[in-house]
């Protein structure tokens, strides 16, 4: 941590309120309390808990300024997704400004983000899967952490030309377009059925994003998509293709990760958490309100000139989809977006299982926590909100 931030933490943290301690000795999200097992600290420095209906507390507001500008990266542009919609709507509807934190919003494209994340020059980002995220961890040695999985299933699917191939076996000594690299769960499908990337089919980067483009490119079979975008494009276009998706194979998934990296998470834990909480209470209006959330992400999206050319149409269809998606994703008794360390567990294992991580199943111990989000939530499932 630099010299500065800390020193400005020190100050801003002593010189307001005294800290005020643990308000709850419960259970994590036992109360309509902010509980922990102890106050949530910036540096050593405590910083009062957040209560539902009652002011932000004045220490930890400065605690969370001294943050500094706390940096977020899309995945997909600005686009109507899981882990993206609800930083939006958040940002939108001013909750990280209550938190007392300075985010700023960047677009950006996944596998792009995860050097930014891993050297701490970015503090937030979307990532496709959790999969994903721990391969990135494994090639960058970093200490991603994810802190939000918002959706329980695998979202992408592999799109071929309509007769190209009839069944998976077919892909064998073809090409495969990606953009930037093969998703997780498609290339574990391609696994299951025996066919490992570089040896029985190669991939090859496609230009752009444009479904309608890539499945005109002559050398490719199809290539991957997410299931509640590239098809619906082709659909709304009446271009025939087929879908191989591998939920239908029994391949375990996610989608809608929010990460940061330890070091963030370590240094300015209120900060963390606040912006997770400001993030929820997104997610939380988002699901509410699909057709509104649509729409912040289409002004966002225009008031960045719409580089990858997304459609409000588009936009639309695609919440429609994923925030159903996440819906049914949260487990019983649990609340929303909540990491759930046996499921994750399993996917990575299956994932190994069939060549994925070099074979061997990764230590996901310190790649997930779901303390955070237990600590923002309230039993009844409602973000813990101060007035």
């Amino acid at each position: 941590m630099s010299t500065s931030r800390r020193v400005a933490v020190l100050l801003a943290a002593t010189t307001l309120f005294a800290a005020c301690g643990s308000d709850s000795t419960g259970a994590p999200g036992t109360s309509a309390t902010d509980t922990t097992a102890g106050p949530v600290t910036s540096d050593s420095v405590p910083v009062s808990q957040v209560e539902a209906g009652k002011p932000f507390p004045a220490d930890r507001c400065a605690a969370n300024k001294a943050a500094g500008p706390v940096i977020y990266l899309s995945s997909f542009d600005f686009s109507a997704s899981a882990s993206i919609v609800d930083v939006l709507v958040a940002e939108k509807n001013g909750y990280y400004d209550a938190m007392c934190l300075d985010v700023q919003l960047k677009p950006s494209f996944s596998v792009d983000n995860y050097p930014q994340i891993a050297g701490n020059d970015a503090q937030f980002s979307s990532g496709g899967s959790f999969s994903e995220m721990v391969d990135f961890a494994n090639e960058n040695d970093a200490g991603y952490v994810a802190l939000a999985v918002e959706g329980r299933t695998g979202i992408d699917a592999l799109i071929t030309k309509d007769g190209a191939v009839a069944t998976l076996a077919d892909v064998k000594g073809k090409k495969i377009g990606v953009k930037g690299a093969i998703t997780p769960a498609v290339k574990a499908m391609l696994a299951k059925a025996g066919l490992t990337e570089g040896t029985d089919y190669e991939t090859v980067l496609l230009d752009g994003f444009d479904p309608k483009v890539h499945i005109e490119v002559p050398d490719i079979v199809g290539f991957p998509g997410y299931k509640s975008n590239e098809p619906k494009q082709l659909e709304a276009a009446g271009i025939p293709f087929k879908l191989f998706d591998p939920s239908d194979d029994g391949i375990p998934g996610s989608f809608g990760i929010v990460y940061t990296n330890s070091t963030f998470l370590a240094e300015f834990p209120s900060a963390a958490e606040d912006f997770m909480r400001a993030t929820m209470k997104g997610l939380a209006d988002a699901i509410a309100d699909p057709k509104a959330a649509a729409q912040i992400a289409v002004d966002a999206i225009e008031a960045n000139n719409n580089p990858l050319f997304l459609s409000p149409e588009g936009e639309a269809a695609r919440w429609a989809v994923e925030s159903q998606l996440v819906k049914n994703s949260i487990a019983p008794g649990k609340p929303a977006g909540l990491p759930l360390l046996g499921e994750l567990t399993a996917e990575v294992t299956e994932y190994a299982a069939i060549g994925l991580f070099d074979g061997v199943a990764p230590d996901i111990s310190t790649m997930a926590d779901p303390s955070v989000l237990t600590k923002i939530y309230a039993t009844d499932g409602t973000v813990i909100w101060p007035s």
